[in-house]
């Protein structure tokens, strides 16, 4: 029981459980912070209050990446996200609340706080924007699967104190003494002497009769322990970066594959979210006849390529008339253009000199 405790008091002081769901959580933040939320009628975008709302400021203490890298936070640290609509049309994030579940009407959410403000009135589903990460709290999983490590890496760190701690030992002829003042001005002079070493450099100890200070050094440090420390802290933050569909390798740092890997993270992870934000907007801000009729909300999310880059891509389609040039800057995230030229599908003559059977 007693050895329980101690694991138990080194796990509590590891912070690399909150670290690797900081960095993760962070990452996804970032990335999703930079999206544009272009509400759209058709294929014409359309800057209304909520689009303002979105991308600028959300309400009155937040600007728009705050608001977002913040809803991404509690959505996957807490499997849920609600905001709320003020009467003054300020978009807020609720700190706490309370949902009443049912099947066959609309849930209910009460007791809905806001820092220090509790509203006493409830909100109904379709009055909030509430969002779900998965079906199982990931902060659980997280937390068993840091049980483990936790144990084994708070060991590690105890062994290795252990095996650089200084150990030394006084020798004093009046140990017994039973003058509490030679006691006490004794037990003060170790004191500073202790303290001086533990804090300086370059400590200078005086030697008094009858008093005699000898160091115990521990020879045999092992080089390995630090390695090992910090495989077992990479080894969880790789745990979590799957979990959260982060490529370990994009949470390294490492430069192999990186475009790889980074269209792997977006696909897998950022787009994901995306279209769950995407549904719930969809659902919220527009009726059934609006979204029918084409309005409908439109998340453009950064890109790891710029224009330059997929330049020739982009010249190989409009030659050879598979996209016409709405399409084609749709898809580079360039608003539409009042130019009649870009309604036409055109065909190079290099394109158009090929016909069936060869050569012209």
């Amino acid at each position: 029981m007693h050895d329980q405790g101690l694991i138990e008091d080194i796990s509590e002081r590891i912070h690399m459980k909150k670290l690797a769901i900081q960095i993760c959580v962070n990452l996804i933040g970032r990335t999703i912070s930079q999206s544009e939320f272009r509400v759209k009628d058709g294929e014409k975008l359309i800057k209304t209050e909520l689009y303002y709302r979105l991308n600028v400021r959300p309400n009155k203490n937040m600007s728009a990446s705050q608001f977002w890298q913040t809803v991404i936070y509690k959505l996957i640290h807490d499997n849920e996200c609600l905001i709320i609509k003020s009467d003054s049309d300020d978009l807020l994030i609720a700190d706490d609340f309370y949902r009443d579940e049912y099947g066959l009407v609309e849930d209910i959410f009460k007791s809905v706080t806001i820092k220090n403000f509790t509203y006493s009135r409830t909100f109904r589903m379709s009055d909030v924007i509430y969002l779900e990460y998965d079906n199982e709290n990931l902060s659980k999983l997280l937390s068993s699967l840091y049980s483990d490590y936790g144990e084994l890496f708070g060991r590690l760190i105890e062994y290795q104190k252990l095996n650089y701690q200084v150990r030394s030992t006084v020798d004093t002829e009046d140990v017994h003494s039973k003058d509490p003042k030679k006691r006490a001005k004794m037990q003060k002079f170790i004191n500073d002497m202790y303290a001086s070493i533990r804090s300086k450099v370059f400590a200078i100890v005086p030697q008094q009769k009858g008093f005699k200070y000898e160091e115990h050094a521990k020879t045999n440090n092992s080089g390995n322990t630090i390695d090992d420390i910090n495989k077992i802290t990479n080894g969880y933050l790789d745990q979590v970066s799957k979990a959260l569909g982060i490529p370990p390798s994009l949470v390294h740092g490492e430069m192999a594959d990186v475009e790889k890997h980074t269209r792997n993270f977006m696909t897998f992870c950022i787009d994901s979210l995306l279209k769950k934000i995407k549904d719930e907007f969809d659902g919220k801000f527009f009726s059934k006849q609006e979204y029918l009729s084409g309005q409908r909300m439109d998340i453009r999310r950064v890109t790891y390529r710029n224009m330059f880059d997929v330049a020739t891509a982009v010249d190989k389609l409009r030659s050879s008339g598979v996209a016409n040039g709405h399409e084609l800057r749709d898809e580079l995230g360039m608003e539409e253009s009042d130019d009649p030229i870009h309604d036409k599908y055109v065909i190079t003559k290099n394109y158009s000199e090929t016909v069936e059977g060869g050569e012209n």
